[in-house]
């Protein structure tokens, strides 16, 4: 070993209220879950299972179909708002500053809805 070497860091604790008062003898070790009956439903591609999927399936479509649907009555009602007599600056603005941030809305509706839907389905599997 070289003597420039720099000394080891110690290694990182978490500590928490309980471990700090002697509630948790060192550090939690955690069993994995078993293995969960939803789960070994769909490996097994039961009809229950199958049920599950589609129900996930069907969530997330409904999201979609939404989302879909905000996208066409946004873009359908742009041909009204271009035929009205207004200064070009202000179709311009229009189409800039009001049509991007809906769009941008309805992405952000659409991503956390499909997460929910996820996660809730795990949450269903995993018990």
């Amino acid at each position: 070993m070289s003597e420039h070497q720099p000394p080891r860091r110690p290694r990182r604790e978490t500590v928490t209220y309980a471990s700090a008062h002697g509630a948790v003898p060192g550090p939690a070790r955690r069993r994995p879950p078993a293995h969960a009956p939803a789960r070994s439903e769909i490996d097994e591609q039961t009809t229950l299972g199958h049920t599950y999927v589609r129900s996930l399936m069907r969530s997330q479509l409904r999201a979609a179909l939404t989302a879909l649907g905000a996208l066409a009555l946004l873009v359908g009602s742009l041909p009204l708002l271009l035929a009205l007599p207004a200064p070009e600056a202000l179709v311009w603005a229009a189409l800039g500053a009001g049509v991007y941030p809906v769009v941008w809305g309805i992405a952000h509706w659409y991503v956390r809805r499909a997460e929910r839907n996820e996660r809730d389905f795990t949450g269903l599997v995993e018990r």
